[in-house]
């Protein structure tokens, strides 16, 4: 994996300037995401701002074997994390641990999100970290009921990360979004009495934080190797984080279309931006799933695991790149929280 370039700007020291959201997408990382500037039509009570603060990790990596995802919450009033392996060959979860926990107690997501970050979650039988190191890579541990993990991701070496900050409409304020391209990674895992090495997978890192809305949902697709990668997003952020990576260089994509059948999320789905840049089919070959309510709050989620093939384009007028069994996820996801 090598550096590479990008047509969009650097991004800003802070997430607010002068008062209002630094509206805008960009390549490259910013410190932290930090809302306290947010002023006159912007600012919210003390309260509002607990209520509505959302911050999260995710971590999704994944080789020929199996795919990985892994996941610290905060809520504002609860947290959350979660990790699950899916074994590709068996179409089946080895492992689908979740446990929810008091936000300062329990766990910490970091205003960093790549740089100096520093996440984690700890409960009964259960340690999670993200942890930025010197040497520029982020260590994530798990250690839970049936997983013991320990990977280094490596930034050093990673093509522009996107940078995405927006507006969100229907009682939100604005939200912030770190998305990161493939990331080499190296490590282990224990499960079932089985050891997986790590060194030949890719991983991929979401590091997000706003101030949402109480109803919010998405359709979201990522997916990533060393010569291509993408990210889309359609629902609460629009097409702010939406973007290609392209044998090195960060392309912005425009706003994404889904097409899947809510009711079989493992039949084909049908991704592409209407830019005419990207155009891909999604084949799922399994999912992790939940569904909660407990009534001030609920969620409808499932994340497919399985591979998109298609053709991307750096450009209208670029000749097509054609892509095949590109490894990801897509996602449908309701909460109100």
């Amino acid at each position: 994996m090598m550096q590479g370039r990008s047509h969009l700007p650097a991004p800003p020291h802070e997430v607010v300037i002068a008062g209002a959201p630094a509206i805008g997408r960009y390549a490259g990382r910013i410190p932290q995401i930090d809302w306290q500037g947010l002023s006159g039509a912007h600012r919210r009570s003390a309260l509002w701002r607990r209520l509505h603060h959302k911050r999260w990790h995710y971590v999704g990596l994944g080789n020929d074997e199996l795919f990985i995802g892994v996941a610290i919450v905060d809520l504002g009033w609860t947290c959350t994390a979660f990790a699950y392996v899916f074994e590709r060959r068996s179409k089946s979860l080895l492992a689908n641990w979740r446990q929810d926990g008091l936000p300062g107690l329990q766990c910490r997501v970091s205003d960093q999100p790549l740089s100096g970050c520093d996440s984690w979650f700890r409960g009964p039988g259960a340690r999670l970290s993200l942890r930025h190191r010197p040497s520029d890579t982020l260590s994530l541990n798990v250690q839970t009921a049936g997983i013991a993990m320990q990977a280094e991701l490596s930034l050093a070496e990673a093509a522009p990360m996107l940078l995405a900050i927006g507006f969100i409409e229907n009682g939100g304020v604005a939200h912030a979004t770190q998305k990161s391209p493939a990331l080499r990674v190296s490590g282990k895992l224990l499960i079932a009495g089985r050891s997986y090495s790590l060194d030949d997978a890719v991983a991929s890192l979401d590091a997000s934080n706003g101030l949402l809305a109480r109803n919010t949902d998405w359709r979201w697709a990522c997916a990533h190797r060393a010569d291509v990668g993408f990210n889309l997003q359609n629902g609460y952020f629009g097409a702010n984080e939406n973007a290609l990576w392209l044998q090195g260089e960060l392309i912005p994509l425009g706003a994404a279309r889904f097409e899947f059948d809510p009711s079989r999320p493992l039949a084909p789905w049908h991704v592409s931006t209407d830019d005419g840049l990207l155009d891909l089919s999604f084949s799922p070959e399994g999912a992790r799933q939940e569904d909660r309510n407990l009534g001030i709050a609920a969620s409808h989620y499932i994340q497919p695991v399985g591979t998109f093939s298609g053709l991307v384009k750096a450009s209208k007028d670029a000749l097509p790149f054609a892509v095949k069994g590109l490894l990801g996820v897509t996602e449908d996801h309701q909460s109100r929280w």
